[in-house]
């Protein structure tokens, strides 16, 4: 389907208003068939979709013909059959199509075997026996599979092999705020560490592999951090992040998987890598898709002009996407961002996940991921009238969210 039918498709369901302004109007309810009236601006609804004016991805870009929407998993979820069986139903239902699954995660255990590295450190976890079996059964429900690995914020590493680690000007680990240790991105062996954890998730069968701490440290004390490389640098950081992705590409993509990362919801609208390396638009180069992880929670109060981002998804979420189209222009649509679907100081319900859905749509991004950490995600957000809202899309088009 045409991005621009689903979005008008959207705007019928969700009763968007035209004046992307005013999403209070984004409170209608689920369970309720009829439309608001149309505000000014707005053409008469005499058609099954009321059409919102926005720019669509490349007519040449994968996505354009094929968004891909999906949620997170946790990899102790996937690896249990009874909660990942009910996760695939609820998928199932509410028409997604995609599974992010958590296969290492910051505290640095991983759920991948035959790792040397990890046998070493102790750091595999049997959290998923089967892992290929897992992998197919996602597969046969005609999800697309994409395996998350964490990089450099990797506690137990940097603790149980501290000549890998950041160092502390004066001597000994540096660790964040919350006592978290980061290995040192510079260092090769780490490299090579997640491209084996890497390499065995594609050969489970995974479509796709997404690194996430694609960074350096960004909070806590960071100018006590110490790095084998003694000219650290934004400009270091980031071509350093560039090499370990251009690498990731040439050792990965013979596999058959493609390539994505994980960035800072901040770097759409931040282009001074914000002390940790990340420059959106350079990053974007070298994968096949990228992910800002753009949680109004997580957006600091003033940005934008909003006194209180986290109570105003809507607006938070159409700015900043706005800003990451104008930047990466030809290539927006490599957009697939993540958006918030839990309550951390304002309670998240049907109303804040559509109306993040809907503010990248009216942008013309149309690829997402919701992220929850207990899994437990608002599919009523992605349902009308116990519809999916996905059931309009022809499909043929739903067979692979990507080519």
């Amino acid at each position: 389907m045409n991005p621009a039918l689903w979005i008008g498709l959207a705007a019928a369901l969700w009763a968007a208003p035209a004046d992307p302004e005013a999403p209070a109007a984004l409170a209608a309810s689920t369970t309720s068939s009829a439309p608001m009236a149309p505000s000014a601006g707005t053409p008469p609804d005499n058609s099954s979709a009321t059409l919102v004016q926005t720019a669509p991805p490349p007519a040449s870009s994968p996505e354009a013909s094929k968004p891909l929407h999906g949620v997170h998993i946790t990899g102790w979820a996937a690896g249990a059959p009874k909660t990942r069986r009910a996760l695939i139903r609820n998928m199932q239902a509410t028409g997604l199509n995609a599974a992010v699954i958590a296969l290492k995660e910051y505290d640095g255990y991983i759920f991948v075997k035959d790792v040397r590295l990890a046998r070493e450190t102790g750091a595999y976890v049997n959290a998923i026996p089967d892992l290929a079996g897992c992998v197919r059964e996602f597969k046969s429900a005609g999800l697309y599979t994409i395996a998350r690995i964490v990089l450099f914020k990797d506690n137990l590493l940097a603790r149980r092999r501290p000549d890998l680690a950041v160092r502390r000007q004066g001597g000994g680990i540096w660790a964040n705020a919350k006592g978290v240790a980061w290995v040192d991105p510079y260092r090769h062996e780490i490299w090579e560490y997640n491209l084996a954890i890497a390499s065995r998730a594609a050969a489970a069968g995974f479509d796709e592999i997404q690194f996430d701490y694609v960074r350096f440290p960004s909070d806590g004390n960071v100018r006590l951090c110490r790095y084998s490389r003694p000219d650290h640098s934004d400009k270091t950081a980031n071509r350093n992040l560039s090499e370990f992705l251009s690498l990731a590409g040439e050792r990965l993509k013979p596999l058959g998987v493609k390539l994505s990362i994980c960035v800072f919801g901040m770097t759409t609208t931040d282009d001074s890598g914000m002390g940790i390396g990340q420059h959106l638009s350079e990053l974007a180069q070298k994968v096949d898709y990228i992910s800002p992880m753009m949680y109004p929670s997580h957006y600091h109060k003033g940005i934008y002009g909003l006194k209180n981002p986290n109570r105003e998804p809507y607006k938070t979420i159409r700015y900043g996407i706005r800003d990451a189209v104008a930047r990466l222009g030809a290539e927006a649509w490599r957009l697939r961002p993540y958006f918030q679907d839990f309550s951390l100081g304002y309670r998240y319900r049907e109303e804040q996940v559509r109306a993040q859905i809907l503010a990248a749509a009216q942008q013309g991004v149309t690829s997402w991921i919701l992220w929850n950490p207990q899994n437990r995600y608002t599919w009523a957000a992605l349902r009308h009238n116990n519809q999916p809202i996905y059931s309009f899309i022809d499909e043929k088009q739903q067979e692979s969210p990507v080519p």
